[in-house]
């Protein structure tokens, strides 16, 4: 309009051509309150189509201005950088084709012919307008700069917050479930699944003695310490930690990830073989503390289905496991004696290739209604060598485990080998009534 206004002023164009400025402002309002509605659902389409007709009336005022050199080249360098501001690079190259066009065909199919000069008033105004026009833009692209930047501050920040809090809420829970729960690999909603799992129970037996000869604080201290030392063995071994009851602790393998059925057997018992072992060092710990009485845990394993998930309220959920398998780990742990690791049938079926386990027989348990047999896991086979005092053998039907540490005195194995004898006698007799 500034333009219009200065070629009326030098006489280069008729006063007739005023009446285009109140168009203008129409246009401007119209186009604003027809495209409002669909601003928010298809800003980017809407900014385009916008600026697609400023082109077209950018080059009707081109023509009105008789394509005057400078004039010209302002107007197109303020509708170039509007294209930049709004769409870059590629809404530029989009509109530019219609510019030229359009000039092209007014130039040579209307015969608009430019003066040789324009007036010194309308190119100053041009000039003159442009720079305004690229001044405020730097000017505003600075102060949204600026609030960009403020922005980015605030919501780093944010982030730390919420990256600190999350870490610290981490702490409530196992570590798997906390990276599924954050990848939304799992729902946050009442939900559980039916699962094969190997379940470990401990504690430490004769807590009870300890609570009552030491402080609140001095054992408040070896219990955290305790609890920290079998939850990092628990994590390094992929267990699931579940939850810590007093000095008992309750972990789980095979969800949220599962290396399969076997796997997650093994997993448990090496996790088991390594608190027990780890213990001799707690313990000289504990003594170099001042606590002299011998620390020892108790643990139980066992494998098989259970139901797994969030169970609670839809306002308090606790990620846990329940089922038999359940009830059967803890009454292992509660059968053993210090330091042993009592596993169930299932596990053992999984785990003995690897593991040696003494046959402990079968013994009855709250809760169920048949005897259930057991075995105590001993330790890798490939840690006891040729000079072993352990002898295991397995057949179909036959089974023999022989630990030369436990035999007490010479009449013990004179008892044991007269046994082997006569159970190898009584099969030579078996065999040959078998023959006959």
């Amino acid at each position: 309009m500034a333009c219009l206004l200065a070629g009326v002023y030098s006489d280069y164009l008729s006063a007739y051509w005023l009446w285009v400025m109140p168009a203008v402002l129409v246009y401007l309002r119209a186009a604003h309150n027809l495209t409002l509605p669909f601003r928010e659902r298809h800003a980017q389409l809407t900014s385009n189509l916008l600026l697609s007709l400023d082109a077209l009336n950018t080059s009707a005022l081109i023509i009105l201005l008789k394509m005057a050199t400078v004039p010209s080249l302002m107007l197109l360098l303020t509708l170039g950088l509007s294209a930049l501001l709004v769409g870059g690079l590629r809404l530029l190259l989009l509109i530019a084709p219609l510019i030229l066009a359009i000039l092209w065909v007014a130039k040579h199919g209307l015969s608009v012919m430019p003066p040789p000069e324009p007036p010194l008033a309308l190119t100053l105004t041009a000039v003159l307008g442009s720079m305004a026009y690229v001044l405020v833009t730097a000017y505003c692209m600075h102060e949204l700069g600026l609030r960009l930047a403020q922005a980015r501050r605030a919501v780093k920040l944010e982030q730390e917050k919420a990256a600190q809090l999350a870490h610290n809420l981490a702490k409530y829970l196992s570590p798997q479930v906390w990276k599924s729960i954050f990848d939304s690999q799992k729902p946050v909603r009442l939900e559980t699944q039916r699962k094969k799992l190997s379940v470990f129970f401990s504690d430490i037996k004769g807590f009870t003695e300890f609570s009552e000869e030491l402080d609140s604080e001095a054992l408040t201290s070896l219990l955290n310490s305790y609890l920290n030392d079998m939850a990092n063995i628990a994590l390094s071994h992929g267990g699931t930690i579940d939850k810590f009851i007093g000095d008992a602790v309750m972990i789980f393998f095979g969800d949220p990830t599962t290396q399969g059925a076997k796997r997650d057997a093994m997993a448990a018992v090496a996790m088991a073989i390594a608190m027990r072992k780890h213990m001799k060092v707690f313990r000289q710990q504990s003594r170099a503390k001042g606590i002299t009485r011998p620390m020892e845990i108790r643990m139980g394993i066992t494998t098989g289905y259970c139901m797994v998930g969030n169970f609670g309220a839809d306002t308090r959920m606790d990620y846990t496991i329940i089922g038999r398998e359940v009830n059967l780990a803890s009454r292992l742990e509660s059968a053993a004696d210090a330091g042993e690791i009592l596993i169930s049938q299932e596990t053992y079926a999984l785990i003995k290739d690897e593991i040696i386990c003494a046959d402990k027989g079968q013994i009855s348990v709250k809760g169920f209604s048949r005897p259930i047999q057991v075995y105590q896991v001993v330790d890798f086979r490939h840690n006891l060598d040729e000079t072993s005092s352990y002898i295991e053998h397995e057949l179909p039907g036959f089974s023999l485990y022989l630990d030369g540490n436990g035999i007490q005195s010479l009449d013990d194995k004179e008892r044991i080998i007269l046994a082997l004898e006569q159970t190898a006698q009584a099969l030579r007799d078996r065999a040959g009534v078998i023959r006959d």
